[in-house]
């Protein structure tokens, strides 16, 4: 799939893995997990953005929990829609992009946000789009968290391939993201594997 086809799939997503599927599933382990990280490392008043965050469940949880300088980027254009039903408090606090992570993180200045993350949405950038890793890391002034599929799941292991596919349609990439983010200068503080994503907290040096 090159990347064009992959975005296009992901910006027209409906039914399973669209924004609508994921609101009602609402916050989850992951979500949890992130505001515990957030509780121990992160004051209330930070800058923090969510790369692909969908209908915002993990933002939504985010700002229960007092953080209101809150960015999400989605490729979907259902996502804001979807958000305004589903977590309005969301909608009407933060600011919301539609778009490729690839065009719309170019936009923001360096250091722009005190906390950059992501939830199973970087293992989705297709290989030849990998420098979009060098630009969260531009913007980032502090920490860089990403929350993966490391095969976790046995639904979803590794079995030695560089890529499997969801739902036999659109390309997860396997990486070592400690090896991604240290290779690229970062300090990786925490990493916290759970049932499904491994969690994993890195430091701007």
């Amino acid at each position: 799939m090159q990347p064009d086809d992959n975005r296009r799939g992901w910006a027209e997503r409906s039914g399973d893995f669209s924004p609508a599927y994921y609101a009602d599933i609402g916050p989850n382990e992951v979500s949890e997990t992130l505001a515990a990280v957030f509780e121990h490392y992160v004051d209330e008043d930070a800058a923090i953005l969510e790369v692909g965050c969908s209908s915002g469940r993990h933002l939504a949880h985010l700002l229960d929990r007092g953080y209101e300088n809150l960015t999400g980027v989605d490729i979907n254009g259902d996502a804001l829609d979807v958000m305004a039903e589903y977590f309005p408090d969301l909608a009407e606090t933060g600011t919301f992009r539609v778009g490729a992570i690839e065009d719309v993180v170019a936009e923001f200045d360096d250091d722009a946000f005190d906390v950059v993350y992501s939830v199973e949405t970087l293992q989705h950038v297709h290989p030849e789009e990998t420098w979009v890793f060098e630009e969260l890391i531009r913007v980032t002034s502090d920490l860089l968290i990403t929350a993966e599929n490391e095969g976790n799941s046995p639904q979803r292991g590794r079995d030695g391939a560089e890529v499997s596919y969801v739902n036999d349609e659109f390309p997860l990439f396997h990486r070592n993201w400690k090896r991604v983010f240290s290779d690229l200068g970062l300090a990786q503080l925490l990493a916290e594997p759970g049932k499904r994503d491994t969690v994993r907290v890195f430091r701007v040096l």
